[in-house]
């Protein structure tokens, strides 16, 4: 089973580009769903058919379903929520103020729908999921959670002792939520497509999140570049005029993504074109989807050769002076970047992103000298202690 989410700021096109490739891979004899965890649930407009919940034939080999996050909080954390509050309340007398505030988990409702992603792509009906993610600052949260959410809830459930019925509850959820993130972080099963429209603002997103998806560990496969304007050729006139200077300036744009560093990435980079009237419906998305993937399989590498060069994370490199670590994450030229020693591990903030990095075995008894930056990421300089 594999597992694809596309994201990108919001309105650049990517429900419609996740709805093409589901019907790309379904065409290809891949049994494919595609799920929406998009709050603006447009999937059914881009099918051109209703969804719900449950997954829904589309058309021979191809599912979708737009979840309902509500109800999943309603069956599967409310009750939970309901038992912790009481025992809060009686246990360690606060009062049910206190307690209501304790058992609030910011973003529980959207850990909630990935999990139910993992439970859809674990049942054995699809080949391949197709996720439909929300806008980029949502998503990059939702994919920061299970981590998150799992430290919180072994906290909680700590004090109420093993045999609490509660406490097996919470750690229920906590193994589900470390699961989650395992499943978000094996680069053979799990990968990110990012979506984004040939506009600075755009792009300038798009970068940071390729360098905060890194920081997670979550391998992106490649971007997709959408609603590139045609070149007019031999047209003449206003209208061509504006579409000429358009598409120029697109292209300075992408020129300048290949130029920023991106290397791999931007090596798997795929365009379409924007078109005159909007696509909806299966026809059009099977023209989006050609225009895509042509022959090549949508599963691999936007580029169609090898993996992206994200991982392995770290890269340790002995030297005369000591070691040199190459902390492996894109760096765009104005990325603010941060970093700390926390015990054994490595702090590292990039634009306000921040992960503990396990420092290898050899690097735990040296001291961090120097540091410098570049595109292909942060190199830390360390030298051993007497």
């Amino acid at each position: 089973m594999r597992l694809l989410l596309l994201t990108g700021k919001g309105g650049v096109g990517k429900t419609t580009l996740a709805a093409a490739t589901g019907a790309a891979l379904a065409a290809r004899g891949s049994r494919t769903l595609v799920v929406s965890t998009d709050p603006a649930h447009s999937l059914a407009d881009a099918v051109a058919m209703s969804l719900g919940h449950a997954p829904t034939e589309v058309t021979a080999g191809l599912h979708g379903a737009q979840l309902d996050v509500r109800a999943l909080a309603d069956d599967s954390w409310d009750g939970v929520r309901a038992q912790l509050r009481a025992a809060l309340v009686r246990g360690a007398g606060l009062d049910g103020l206190e307690a209501e505030e304790l058992t609030v988990i910011p973003g529980v409702d959207e850990l909630l729908a990935l999990s139910e992603v993992q439970r859809l792509a674990g049942d054995g009906r699809w080949d391949t999921v197709v996720v439909d993610c929300g806008p980029t600052a949502e998503t990059l949260r939702l994919l920061a959670l299970p981590d998150a959410v799992s430290a919180y809830v072994r906290r909680m459930a700590g004090p109420l002792g093993k045999r609490s019925g509660l406490a097996r509850s919470l750690e229920a959820l906590a193994d589900r939520t470390g699961s989650l993130r395992d499943l978000l972080t094996d680069p053979a099963r799990t990968a990110v497509r990012l979506v984004f429209t040939p506009e600075r603002v755009v792009v300038a997103e798009t970068r940071r999140t390729l360098t905060a998806l890194a920081l997670r560990g979550i391998r992106v496969d490649g971007m997709i570049a959408n609603r590139v304007m045609p070149a007019p050729g031999w047209w003449r006139g206003a209208a061509a005029s504006w579409v000429r200077t358009r598409r120029a300036q697109q292209d300075e744009v992408l020129a300048e993504l290949g130029r920023s560093g991106f290397g791999t990435a931007a090596e798997r980079l795929r365009t379409v074109e924007h078109r005159a009237a909007e696509p909806v419906g299966l026809d059009a998305l099977r023209a989006i989807a050609e225009e895509l993937y042509g022959s090549s399989d949508p599963l691999g590498d936007a580029a169609g050769d090898g993996g992206t060069d994200l991982a392995p994370l770290l890269r340790m490199t002995a030297t005369d002076a000591g070691y040199q670590l190459r902390v492996a994450v894109p760096l765009a030229r104005d990325s603010v970047v941060d970093l700390a020693r926390v015990d054994d591990d490595l702090a590292i903030t990039v634009d306000g992103v921040r992960r503990l990095i396990a420092l290898p075995e050899p690097l735990r008894a040296c001291r961090i000298t120097d540091a410098e930056s570049d595109s292909r990421g942060v190199l830390v300089h360390l030298e051993g202690t007497e």
